[in-house]
């Protein structure tokens, strides 16, 4: 039913993610494209005071608890701001999506994929990303990238946690579709360009 473009990047702490969302968002915004970027957790009030709980570090968050405040925020975001920017035709570019959850809560915290897609498929109303892209990058770089800033409560998990995520994220690649993998360690410039020549078959009247 809906009208626009769905495209979800993905990929464990520090893999740039965050930078290719703004770099890809700047792109469309000069060309004229309707679209809406946002992340997850978060995109709306509601959604972000809980992102604000799961990643403060003072917090100790059951693995069961921890994943129903993602749904519930995922609910509400898909809802609220998902779902109305595509139905309006506007490209939505979102930082995470069912797939962290999966990767995170699933391979990383141990819980059972099905019981996570079951939520999933409730918090989401069965939505799905047109294309996901993952950007994958090895423990060695999750160490050597934002040494400057304080990291959050996932961020300060073990490394044998991000292993877990890691090759989660990478299993799921191959099993998911739709789903591109990318060498977060490839250059800042050069994944951009990978990423708009990835998006751009999903943009119908607008050039990139």
């Amino acid at each position: 039913m809906a009208r626009g473009a769905f495209v979800v990047l993905e990929g464990p702490d520090k893999s740039g993610k965050s930078t290719q969302a703004a770099l890809l968002a700047r792109r469309l915004r000069s060309r004229g494209v309707p679209f809406l970027h946002t992340r997850e957790p978060g995109g709306t009030s509601f959604a972000e005071a809980i992102r604000r709980i799961l990643l403060n570090p003072r917090h100790r968050v059951h693995p069961v608890a921890e994943l129903l405040l993602y749904e519930a925020a995922r609910a509400q975001h898909t809802r609220e701001k998902i779902l109305p920017a595509l139905r309006a035709g506007r490209l939505v570019v979102s930082e995470r999506y069912p797939l962290a959850t999966l990767a995170y809560q699933g391979c990383g915290r141990g819980l059972g994929l099905g019981l996570i897609r079951r939520l999933d498929a409730a918090a989401t109303g069965g939505l799905k990303p047109d294309l996901t892209i993952l950007l994958d990058i090895p423990e060695g770089q999750f160490r050597s990238r934002g040494r400057e800033r304080r990291r959050d409560r996932l961020e300060r998990e073990s490394s044998l946690f991000r292993r877990r995520v890691r090759q989660g994220y990478r299993r799921l690649a191959r099993r998911e579709p739709r789903i591109v993998l990318l060498d977060g360690g490839a250059s800042v410039a050069r994944l951009h360009e990978e990423i708009i020549r990835l998006v751009t078959p999903f943009l119908k009247k607008h050039a990139v």
